[in-house]
């Protein structure tokens, strides 16, 4: 018989097989080191008898058999793997670095930064950041951006790379420090990748803001975690259905999305940097992300700004970890620590270092949704900034693909579905809509830089949020972050037309937002350049719901649209 009868023939028998495989146990023993159907994806000969490990069945479980190689090596399964039905891991890592700055007059201010990159090229590494201070007496200085890193392989273990940090913001003094806002930094360095523990660099930067009187270079050290993610460009279709047949399945790793609200009630003893009374309460809106380890240990970052209060301008971002212990079914308790930069707004939080501890109740409402209260205290080391926190959470839990570096069968991401995604690299220029909306010149405008992530209900209807700091217009300082929900419209099959309302906290650079409290909306009108990439141009609305600031919004992005897969 022809060796390609022979391939469809046993094709077939394997498709009946791995559906009776679900009724009845088989007495062979697992070989959980290889989970591939050789069957079906390796064209060439061999002529000895060897060992094949075949996943069958809806279970996945892993079966040992022995036939002939030749058998074993058909010529390949074109129509399993058409299309592209090979997805390639994209290599990813976060990152960590420390550096102290040299300011004028002596002064030096240590620098906290975090970094989220993705590879687009074996050599070239881009992702989006944020540097804060944790050491000296800039407690607040904050600054957001993207990042472009060129790296190239000495040996299998040191890697060189020069990397390159467009951002904007500032903060405590940074009137005459960070001038408008915007921050250039520059870095050139070596990595040394261990085996499990993750990675070390050392190297030099520079750092400057062009319109300030920050201009300096520095040694700085980076610690750097590597993983993979499965991404796809443009936005994929369902992964098929095969009949209850699974080619190597993916196994997901669990995360949680929240957005909260927080309460702080400070201590009486607590100052403000200039040393009169702390406001007793404040309130904070943002997001925070947890990815778990296992199935009680966590890792944590979270964002949140002032919205309430008398310290607008605030903000806190936050690493830590935690574990999650469940009590029944729906019911778990969460413990958790962090520690990263916050301050701006007059809280007295003195180099920046803030930490935080805490106790939650998360109680799980539907399938992928869950409340959480939580209870804690803050502090900032040495400074009066202290404060006891409630905090009240939506937890959005999903899983996502846990991959290696080896390419993944379409077919093996059944379980999960393809989730649509945008990024967007984005410009707001703010206009004076009030002759009370800034402090200083009211008639010049301020220029933002930031980023936008959508998240794709439907075709038509996305969740969004954004995070942008000024660049230009002498408000160095003013950053905001805002949530909400938009809507998207094709007018052809390349010209789109969008609105969406958004709400969050913003604060800083002399801006009058009062509380920190900021609504706006957003009418855009967009063009597909191909599947991935489209151009945006805004036109909107920002305005205080408790102060004097009042802007209209002219805006430009560079939209990138991918997709990510979460289990369902």
């Amino acid at each position: 018989m022809p060796l390609a009868q022979i391939h469809n023939v046993l094709f077939a028998t394997l498709r009946t097989f791995a559906g009776q495989a679900k009724s009845r146990q088989l007495g062979i023993k697992p070989n959980l080191k290889a989970c591939f159907l050789v069957l079906l994806c390796i064209p060439t000969l061999a002529v000895a008898d060897e060992e094949y490990t075949f996943p069958l069945g809806p279970d996945h479980t892993p079966t040992q058999l022995n036939m002939s190689a030749k058998l074993a090596n058909p010529p390949a399964y074109n129509e399993a793997y058409a299309n592209n039905q090979l997805i390639q891991p994209t290599p990813s890592a976060v990152r960590l670095t420390f550096e102290s700055l040299n300011l004028p007059g002596g002064e030096s201010m240590g620098m906290l930064g975090g970094d989220v990159l993705v590879s687009v090229h074996e050599n070239l590494r881009v992702g989006v950041g944020a540097y804060g201070a944790v050491e000296g007496q800039r407690g607040g200085f904050i600054t957001l951006g993207v990042e472009g890193e060129l790296q190239q392989r000495i040996s299998d273990a040191w890697v060189s790379h020069a990397g390159l940090f467009v951002g904007a913001g500032g903060g405590h003094g940074s009137n005459a420090l960070a001038g408008g806002g915007l921050m250039l930094r520059g870095d050139l360095g070596v990595t040394y990748e261990s085996k499990g523990y993750g990675n070390i660099s050392l190297g030099v930067s520079h750092v400057r803001f062009p319109s300030g009187d920050i201009n300096t270079t520095q040694p700085y050290v980076q610690y750097e975690y590597p993983f993979n993610s499965l991404l796809g460009s443009g936005w994929l279709g369902a992964p098929p259905k095969e009949n209850g047949l699974r080619i190597d399945p993916v196994q997901a790793s669990r995360n949680e999305f929240n957005l909260v609200g927080r309460h702080y009630q400070f201590r009486s003893s607590a100052k403000r940097d200039d040393g009169s009374p702390q406001n007793s309460t404040m309130q904070l809106v943002g997001v925070e992300w947890l990815s778990y380890l296992d199935d009680y240990w966590f890792l944590k970052v979270e964002s949140e700004g002032a919205m309430g209060g008398d310290n607008n301008g605030y903000m806190q971002i936050l690493l830590g970890g935690g574990l999650r212990l469940p009590i029944t079914r729906t019911t778990s308790i969460k413990l958790h620590a962090a520690a990263g930069p916050a301050g701006g707004g007059g809280a007295d939080v003195g180099g920046g270092l803030l930490l935080d501890t805490g106790l939650g109740l998360q109680q799980k409402i539907s399938q992928n949704l869950a409340l959480e209260l939580s209870a804690g205290a803050v502090m900032a080391p040495s400074h009066t900034f202290e404060a006891l926190n409630l905090a009240v959470k939506l937890n959005y839990q999903f899983g996502m693909p846990d991959v290696g570096t080896t390419p993944v069968s379409w077919y093996g991401l059944q379980e999960f579905d393809t989730t649509p995604l945008r990024v967007r690299l984005t410009n707001q220029t703010y206009f004076k809509a009030d002759d009370h909306w800034r402090n200083g010149d009211v008639n010049q405008e301020v220029s933002n830089l930031g980023v936008q992530m959508d998240y794709f209900l439907t075709p038509n209807w996305y969740l969004t949020g954004q995070g942008l700091a000024a660049y230009a217009g002498d408000a160095g300082a003013y950053m905001v972050g805002e949530v909400g929900l938009g809507a998207v419209w094709n007018v052809t099959p390349n010209w789109f037309i969008e609105g969406e309302a958004l709400f969050g906290a913003a604060g800083g650079g002399g801006l009058a937002v009062g509380s920190g409290l900021v609504a706006q909306g957003n009418a855009s009108v967009g063009y597909r350049l191909n599947k991935a990439l489209s151009i945006i141009a805004t036109a909107g609305r920002i305005e205080a719901l408790q102060g004097d600031f009042k802007a209209n919004v002219a805006g430009a992005s560079l939209a990138y649209q991918f997709s990510a897969f979460t289990s369902k």
